[in-house]
C-alpha cells in the first residue's frame, strides 16, 4: 500500500478534524508512527512543523502520539504548532504548561438534516438559487471516474484561480486536487452542456460530515451559481445521512470566539490590521459574508496551538509560509504585481 493510500485509509477510519482528508493533497509531509497506525500531515517552515489540523489516530492514542511526535521534532530543533487545532487536540493540549493557544478564524457548520427548512426561509438565498435557474443553471454530481483530471473542470479551474489576488494558495488550501477525487465528491454546474462552476466535497468520517473543500465558478458562471451548487450538494449530503458540514475556515473572523480571545495584543493588531487593508489580496470579510448568508447553525473557532510558552511571530511568519511556499513577502509582492497587470488589462478594454 502506498503512502497516499495508506493515509486515506487511515483518514477514513480515525479522521475527526475538518481538514484531516486534506493530508493527501501534494506539498503535504506525512509521518507515521512505526506502527503505522496513526498519521501527522505537516510542512517545515523556519524550524517550525505546521501541523494539518491535528494527528489522525485513534482518540485513546493521542496524547502519546503527541509526545513522541514532539521529542522527535525536538530532535531536529523544530518547534510544532498544529494549525486549524479544534475539538480533541485543544482539550488535550490547551492550557498545558510550555504550550500557547491562539484564535486565527473560525468555520460555519450546518446540520445537513435542517438544511433544507432552514434554507428555504433566506429569501435572499432564493432569490440566488432562481437567478441561476433561470439562467439555465443545473447542478448534477458526477461520479469521480468522470471528474479526474476532466478538461472542462480543469478550465474552470484556471479560470477561477486567474482572479484570485494571490499566486495560488497551498497546505490547507490547496487548489490542485482535480487528480486526487477518490474519496471525495464532486458537483459540478452547467449551463447547456458547457461546465460553469465546481464543488469539491471531502469526507469528516469520525464526524459523519463532510468539509466543502473548494467552491469554483468560472467566468460563464451566472449569479447564484455558487450557491446552487452548496445547495444541491448539502442536501445530497443529508440524502445520504450525513450529519455535519462546514465550508471550512474563514481566516481572521471572530465568529463564534470566547471572549476575550485571549490573543497577545500583538496579534490582535495584526490581524484587525490585516483585515481592514488586506482586501486587495484577500477578501475576508466578503469570505466571511458569503459563507454567514447561509445561515450557519453555529461557528467553531479555529485555533493555532504551538508548544512555546507564548505564541511568537515566528510561529506567524511560519504558518504563513506554509501557505504560501515561497517567502509570504514575496508572495504579497507577486500579487501586488498581479494586480497592476489586471488593473492594466482593465484599462486597456475600457479604451
Amino acid at each position: 500500500m502506498g503512502v497516499i493510500e495508506k493515509t486515506r485509509e487511515l483518514v477514513l477510519r480515525h479522521g475527526w478534524n475538518a481538514t484531516a482528508y486534506q493530508l493527501v493533497n501534494p506539498g503535504i509531509t506525512l509521518w507515521f508512527p512505526k506502527d503505522g497506525e496513526a498519521v501527522i500531515g505537516y510542512v517545515r517552515r523556519h524550524h517550525t512543523r505546521v501541523v494539518a489540523g491535528a494527528p489522525v489516530a485513534d482518540l485513546d492514542r493521542l496524547p502519546t502520539l503527541v509526545h513522541e511526535w514532539e521529542s522527535l521534532s525536538a530532535k531536529s530543533h523544530d518547534r510544532v504548532c498544529y494549525f486549524g487545532a479544534a475539538g480533541r487536540i485543544r482539550e488535550l493540549l490547551e492550557g498545558h504548561q510550555g504550550y500557547s493557544t491562539v484564535v486565527l478564524g473560525a468555520q460555519p457548520v450546518w446540520n445537513p438534516q435542517r438544511w433544507a427548512e432552514n434554507s428555504s426561509r433566506v429569501p435572499s438565498l432564493r432569490q440566488q438559487f432562481n437567478r441561476a435557474r433561470n439562467k439555465g443553471v443545473v447542478v448534477e454530481e458526477w461520479p469521480i471516474e468522470r471528474a479526474n483530471g476532466n478538461p472542462a473542470l480543469h478550465r474552470v479551474l484556471d479560470q477561477w484561480l486567474d482572479t484570485r489576488g494571490l499566486p495560488p494558495l497551498h497546505f490547507l488550501v490547496e487548489p490542485q486536487t482535480l487528480s486526487l477525487l477518490e474519496g471525495r465528491r464532486v458537483f459540478v454546474a452547467s449551463v447547456h452542456g458547457e461546465v460553469v462552476g465546481f464543488l469539491v466535497a471531502s469526507p469528516i468520517p469520525v464526524r459523519s460530515g463532510w468539509l466543502t473543500e473548494q467552491f469554483v465558478r468560472g467566468w460563464a458562471a451566472p449569479n447564484g451559481t455558487v450557491e446552487l451548487m452548496v445547495d444541491f450538494a448539502i442536501r445530497s449530503m443529508a440524502a445520504s445521512g450525513s450529519t455535519y458540514v462546514t465550508m471550512g475556515l474563514v481566516p481572521l473572523s471572530s465568529q463564534g470566539a470566547p471572549k476575550p480571545v485571549g490573543n497577545p495584543v500583538w496579534l490582535a493588531w495584526l490581524m484587525a490590521w490585516v483585515r481592514a487593508h488586506g482586501r486587495r489580496f484577500y477578501n475576508f470579510s466578503g469570505l466571511e459574508a458569503f459563507k454567514a448568508k447561509f445561515r450557519p447553525d453555529y461557528w467553531e473557532p479555529i485555533y493555532a496551538i504551538s508548544n512555546e510558552p507564548r505564541f511568537s511571530f515566528r510561529t506567524l511568519y511560519a504558518i504563513a509560509a506554509a501557505f504560501t511556499k515561497s517567502p509570504p513577502l514575496v508572495a504579497v509582492a507577486k500579487g501586488m504585481l498581479r494586480a497592476l497587470r489586471q488593473e492594466v488589462k482593465w484599462l486597456v478594454k475600457g479604451r
